[in-house]
């Protein structure tokens, strides 16, 4: 049974560093490296545009105490009212077993009790497997579709009401 709970800047970075030093495939598909003390950083600093990191929410999913997957939510994105995931991330060792759905369980009953009407990510073209799982989860494509110049990728915004 997983463990979820709120993740702390001061006290769960190294567990971050952690799991990005055995789970770096999305960053290596995302942008072809990965420094995993500079990703548990930004996994604590970075949202989306004009919105304070602070505001939202740090998640960690933990399976026999072993940190396992994370995810990033924020409000007030693409619009004041709306909650935005800027990342969703499972080791290898938690995927295909549910464990992801019950992130963004956890995540959709946060959104909504802020009063969010719908809930936002972007998935990079090249994740056709994070494209299948939200689809299934019921997000769909909004036609917003952009070109990252700095990694070289294709992300598209979906959308899920909530």
């Amino acid at each position: 049974m997983p463990t979820i709970r709120p993740l702390d800047a001061a006290t769960d970075t190294d567990l971050v560093r952690a799991f990005y030093t055995a789970a770096p495939d999305y960053w290596l598909l995302a942008e072809g490296a990965c420094d995993p003390q500079v990703k548990a950083v930004e996994f604590f600093t970075d949202g989306p545009p004009g919105i304070d990191p602070a505001t939202g929410n740090r998640l960690g999913l933990f399976l026999n105490g072993r940190l396992s997957g994370l995810l990033e939510l924020s409000y007030g994105f693409p619009q004041p009212q709306d909650a935005y995931i800027g990342l969703m991330v499972l080791g290898p060792w938690a995927q295909g077993s549910g464990h992801g759905r019950a992130l963004l369980v956890r995540a959709e009953t946060l959104a909504r009790a802020k009063g969010a009407p719908q809930l936002y990510l972007g998935v990079l073209d090249a994740n056709p497997r994070g494209r299948a799982f939200w689809e299934r989860e019921g997000f769909a494509p909004t036609g917003i579709r952009r070109f990252d110049e700095a990694d070289g990728q294709w992300i598209e915004r979906l959308v899920k009401p909530l």
